[in-house]
C-alpha cells in the first residue's frame, strides 16, 4: 500500500542526535507514513539507534555529500508526499504528521508551517529570523528562505532532483522548484510551529559559503540586480544588529 508522506532523514555519525529524531516520529499519532533513513555510512552508534525502531526503511553507503543523499532518499520514497527531516530535528508535537496528513489528503501540493529554534537540550532558542508568508507564491522566496527546508512537504510528483552544484544551498533552489511545479492555489499554510530545528547545522556553520551560495540561487531564479538589491539589504540589517 502506497503511504501518504515519505519522511526523509539524512545522517553521517549522527549518533548524538538521531535518538530525538526517531523518537518524534515514532510517536506521531498519524500513521500513515513511511519513514526512511538515508546514512552515509557512519562509523557510530547511528545505525544501531536507527534500527532499534520498527519499520523503517535503511540505506547506508558512502555518498557525495547532503543533497546527493537527499537524492536518494527521493528515489526510495514511495510516499504521495516527501517531508525532509534530518537528525536532531523533530516534530513540534505528537499530532504535527496529522496536521499535514489532513491537508494532503485535500490534495494540496505543498504544505507548510512554521519553525522554532532549539538547542542540543531541546530548549527554545527562539523563531526564525524569516516569518512564513500567509500565501505562498513563486515570488515569496524571493526574498529569501522564507519556510525552513523542515517545514516544506510536497506532492512527490513535484518534487526535482536536488542540484549538486550546490553544497550548502541547494535547498533553496529545490524549494523555487518546488513552487515553480505547484499549482499556487494549493500551497497551503498550517498556521501552526510544526517543526524544532536544531541549531548549529552545516549551513549554520558555513554562513559565508552559504550566503555566496544563496545569492547565486536568487539571481539565477530572480536576477542579478534583485539578488544584489536583497543582499545589500541582509549585510545592513546584520551591520545595525
Amino acid at each position: 500500500m502506497t503511504p501518504l508522506i515519505s519522511i526523509i532523514t539524512i545522517t553521517y555519525n549522527a549518533a548524538e542526535t538521531i535518538g530525538v529524531t526517531m523518537a518524534s516520529v515514532a510517536q506521531q499519532t498519524c500513521r500513515d507514513y513511511e519513514h526512511i533513513v538515508i546514512d552515509g555510512a557512519s562509523s557510530d552508534a547511528t545505525l544501531k539507534i536507527a534500527r532499534s525502531y520498527a519499520d523503517v526503511r535503511i540505506l547506508s553507503e558512502p555518498d557525495r555529500g547532503l543533497y546527493d543523499a537527499m537524492n536518494k532518499g527521493l528515489h526510495m520514497a514511495r510516499g504521495k508526499y516527501v517531508l525532509f527531516l534530518n537528525s536532531g530535528d523533530t516534530f513540534h508535537s505528537d499530532k504535527t504528521l496529522e496536521a499535514y496528513a489532513r491537508r494532503a489528503r485535500l490534495g494540496d501540493d505543498i504544505i507548510y508551517g512554521d519553525t522554532v529554534i532549539v538547542d542540543k537540550e531541546r530548549r527554545m532558542i527562539g523563531p526564525r529570523h524569516y516569518s512564513v508568508p500567509a500565501r505562498l507564491t513563486f515570488e515569496s522566496f524571493s526574498k529569501g528562505m522564507l519556510i525552513c527546508h523542515q517545514a516544506f512537504m510536497v506532492r512527490s510528483a513535484l518534487a526535482p532532483h536536488y542540484d549538486l552544484s550546490y553544497r550548502f544551498s541547494s535547498d533553496y533552489d529545490w524549494t523555487i522548484r518546488c513552487i515553480k511545479n505547484a499549482d499556487e492555489s494549493k500551497c497551503s499554510n498550517l498556521g501552526m510551529i510544526t517543526i524544532d530545528y536544531l541549531a548549529d547545522g552545516m549551513t549554520d556553520r558555513n554562513k559565508l559559503k552559504s550566503l555566496r551560495e544563496r545569492y547565486s540561487v536568487m539571481a539565477h531564479h530572480y536576477g542579478h540586480r534583485h539578488a544584489l538589491k536583497r543582499h545589500i539589504e541582509l549585510v545592513a540589517n546584520l551591520f545595525l544588529k
